[in-house]
């Protein structure tokens, strides 16, 4: 059975991610910050609870390059044939 994360799993998964990548690319809390133009403290406050603003979120994402994801969310499916639906491959 595949459970859903809650929005708080989602958010600390994420965070580590983002420390991981911050990390392997030599950069500290805050000179990330610096270069997203958010402050020190969201920066420090998303790594250690998983909540940040959308809009922050974006603008480190621009900065690691990182932004493919996000492009791809809430994009809906494109229907290519009346067959995919009765199949249900969607």
């Amino acid at each position: 059975m595949n459970m859903m994360k809650t929005p708080k799993e989602l958010g600390m998964e994420i965070a580590a991610n983002l420390k991981k990548l911050r990390k392997q690319r030599k950069l500290s809390q805050k000179a990330l910050a610096e270069k997203a133009g958010i402050s020190y403290g969201s920066m420090k406050r998303f790594e250690q609870t998983g909540e940040i603003s959308l809009e922050s979120l974006l603008k480190i994402a621009v900065v690691l390059g990182e932004t493919a994801s996000f492009e791809a969310i809430f994009k809906p499916t494109e229907i290519k044939s009346i067959q995919e639906i009765i199949d249900g491959n969607l």
